[in-house]
């Protein structure tokens, strides 16, 4: 997905879950945070092609465990202890991405900014969405999670679109064909 939107996007903000694996293929110690390790050669990739495009958090929150009260602390991106995880975006990060949003002309959102359910964890995700809200661009929201996310933020009826079709959201941002467009496009 991230590679098809390179050239077509000005900006790829990477945060939550996704983030970390792209952290760690920079070469940071993560601590616990949630990594996907058999993809850590594709982030090095996107990382050497993404340039200017593709934005990562330069702060994070951290908990020392998965839990709604955690012990958290904020921490500019360096080697992440053990004993400590990524739950969500810091405030540079909040306000370097909520700037990007306020000068977009559209902005697609997938996936949440942290674990939003623990509300210690979801100030990135809401100040994001209240970005979008505020943001004079087109904004589209897809995938189950975000649906949630904007919803529990009170924001959803100022977003333009929230597509419920998380799985074909992903599949059209990675430039993929979609059965039932393509079979209208065979008639």
């Amino acid at each position: 997905m991230i590679r098809n939107l390179f050239g077509k996007a000005d900006q790829i903000l990477v945060g939550g879950g996704m983030a970390n694996t792209f952290i760690k293929a920079q070469g940071y110690p993560i601590g616990d945070s949630l990594v996907e390790n058999d993809v850590l050669d594709t982030a090095r990739q996107l990382l050497a092609e993404g340039g200017d495009y593709l934005r990562l958090p330069v702060d994070v929150v951290l908990g020392d465990a998965f839990d709604a009260n955690a012990e958290s602390q904020v921490m500019s991106m360096d080697a992440i202890p053990e004993g400590w995880r990524i739950l969500d975006i810091g405030p540079v990060t909040i306000a370097n991405f909520s700037k990007a949003i306020s000068e977009a002309g559209m902005v697609v959102w997938n996936g949440p900014m942290g674990v939003f359910e623990y509300p210690k964890f979801a100030r990135g995700t809401f100040a994001l969405a209240d970005a979008m809200a505020k943001s004079e661009a087109v904004s589209i929201i897809g995938g189950g999670d975000s649906i949630a996310a904007i919803q529990l933020s009170g924001l959803a009826k100022q977003i333009d679109h929230i597509s419920t079709g998380g799985g074909a959201s992903l599949q059209m941002l990675e430039g993929r064909s979609l059965p039932g467009l393509a079979a209208l496009e065979d008639k």
